[in-house]
Parts: structure tokens; C-alpha cells; sequence
């Protein structure tokens, strides 16, 4: 039993005469007349009662007519997925991302881009960069927005959405929060939340090689992963912390943020859309597409 043979079925059952159903499948009655009969023959019985004047469903032929146009309809509804994954229009895309995203980019990308293709399902799992890209080396996730500047860039394709740079946390009780900026070597001497090596290591490596670039070292006291954790730290007191200047748009009165005056013009910060490289993956076309449009337009706006 094949398609073909369902659909020619399905429509003799619904016309009711092997000649008027041959001529509205544009084929000669003979082989349709043989393709039923090795139907019913598979079947274990006949599924049509002929008659002078045409054909009617047995009580066999009724049980299999649902089932018969079910297995059409999935089957057009498998074709269409597959149409709709070649071209780059439906499937499922496995997509990473650092919190971060979640303040500007992902409340503008993520509904446009499910108005735009509504037949891609979108599985979101938030991570760190490192674990991100690890994730893209296991097939575990299609695309990644991460954190750039990347310590490698390895076998990844990396387009930047946006640029950023440093900014430096401060509990709103300290006495730093009476300015609104300072050089980062003036904070020399202040205890560091940092992020953790071990988790977050470009980061950690990026905001290090920042205080190298003011000329110390930084004390670090506290570790955390996340930027969330890292400003509840400061709020509690616990030191001050480097952080993306998106980050001001996390709302808490317990922190400010200083903007740094000694931040140097060719250091820039920022989140990335990664893949693989040489993907052929049209989902992923579609998604890099049109997360580059909503970054241009973000930019445009800012």
C-alpha cells in the first residue's frame, strides 16, 4: 500500500465509478481498476462492491475511508514541513543566549520573528557564552547570542548586533555614588565583584585585561555568573563590579552606575550572533536574517 494508492482510492470511494475517477486522476480506467485490486488484495478483502452502475464501500472500504484521508492529510502536512524547512520557513531552531540579551534584543527579535515565520518553533535556552559555544560543537543548539569579544573564535561565525562598552557598578549608600564618573584606575583600591573564571572565562578575561589597560590589577572578593547576581552583590555593599553599559537598563535603586571616563576608544564590548561555520542550515539563515535587521534597527534608534 503506497499514497498513490490511498489517494486513488479515496477518490473512487467518493465518486463511485471506476471510468468518472480514472478521467479525474487524468489516467486510462485499467490501471486504476488493477491498482485497486492489488489494494483490496493487500487488505485481505474487497473494498468495493461493484455494481452495473459503479462501485460502493463495503463495511471494509467505510472502516478504511477516515483513516485512509487521515494518512493523506499527514502526509501533505509532512511534505509542507519539509517544503517549509528547505526554504527556510519552518522547523525547529535551537537558540542560546546570555541574560543580557534579554534586556533589548530578545523583546524585539523573538515576537517579530514569530510574526515573520510562524511556522519555525523556537527553542530559548539562556547560558553563558562558553557554554553557548560548546552547545554549537554538540549539535545541542543551531545559533548563539553571546558576549564578544570571544577569547577564540575557533570554528564559529560570529556577526556583531551591537557595541558596548564598560561601565562600573556602585552601591547607591557608598561614597562613589555621589559621582557619575570616574576613571577606572581610581578603583584600584576597591574590592571587585568579578565574573567567575571558570564559568564565564571570556568575560573574566576581558574585564581582567580592562583594568590591566588602567594600569592594576584588580582585587577580586566576590565571583558570580550572572550580571543579576553580580549587581546584588554590589547592592549589598560587597564592592563594585565591571559590567555592559546595557546593564543600566536592569532597574534597581540600590545600584548606579558610572560611566568611565578613561574607557579606551578601540575597547569595545558587545553581543554576537554565532554559528558554525559553513552551516546550510536555511532555518538558520532565516534567524540570522532577520536578528541582523532588528539589530540594524535597534542601532538606528539608540
Amino acid at each position: 500500500m503506497n499514497l498513490k494508492q490511498l489517494r486513488q482510492f479515496i477518490v473512487l470511494a467518493e465518486i463511485g465509478n471506476f471510468h468518472k475517477a480514472a478521467a479525474h486522476m487524468h489516467m486510462a480506467q485499467p490501471p486504476l481498476s488493477v491498482s485497486i485490486r492489488k489494494l483490496e488484495e493487500e487488505m485481505g478483502g474487497p473494498l468495493f462492491e461493484r455494481t452495473p452502475s459503479g462501485v460502493l464501500l463495503t463495511v471494509a472500504g467505510q472502516a478504511m475511508l477516515t483513516d485512509a484521508r487521515q494518512a493523506i492529510f499527514h502526509a501533505q502536512q509532512c511534505q509542507q514541513a519539509v517544503t517549509a524547512a528547505l526554504h527556510g520557513e519552518g522547523g525547529l531552531l535551537r537558540v542560546g543566549f546570555i541574560g543580557t540579551a534579554t534586556y533589548v534584543l530578545l523583546p524585539r527579535l523573538i515576537p517579530s520573528f514569530r510574526q515573520r515565520y510562524p511556522k519555525i518553533d523556537l527553542e530559548l535556552t539562556e547560558s553563558t557564552t562558553s557554554s553557548t559555544l560548546e552547545g554549537l560543537m554538540t549539535r545541542r543548539l543551531d545559533v548563539g547570542l553571546v558576549r564578544y569579544p570571544l577569547l577564540d573564535s575557533g570554528p564559529f561565525e560570529l556577526t556583531t548586533l551591537d557595541e558596548d562598552e564598560f561601565v562600573v557598578a556602585v552601591s547607591a549608600r557608598s561614597k562613589l555614588a555621589r559621582r557619575t564618573r570616574i576613571a577606572l584606575s581610581a578603583l584600584a583600591d576597591e574590592p571587585f565583584i568579578m565574573y567567575a573564571q571558570s564559568t564565564v572565562p571570556g568575560l573574566f578575561a576581558v574585564a581582567m585585561l580592562r583594568c590591566q589597560q588602567s594600569g592594576f590589577r584588580p582585587r577580586v572578593t566576590q565571583e558570580a555568573m550572572q550580571v543579576q547576581t553580580i549587581l546584588s552583590l554590589v547592592e549589598s555593599g560587597l564592592g563594585v563590579a565591571l559590567v555592559a553599559g546595557v546593564a543600566k537598563r536592569y532597574l534597581t535603586r540600590g545600584v548606579k552606575f558610572l560611566t568611565l571616563t578613561d574607557n579606551p576608544p578601540d575597547f569595545r564590548i558587545g553581543i554576537a550572533l554565532v554559528t558554525l561555520k559553513q552551516n546550510q542550515n536555511r532555518l538558520i539563515d532565516s534567524f540570522s536574517s532577520h536578528t541582523r535587521m532588528i539589530a540594524t534597527q535597534l542601532q538606528a534608534a539608540a
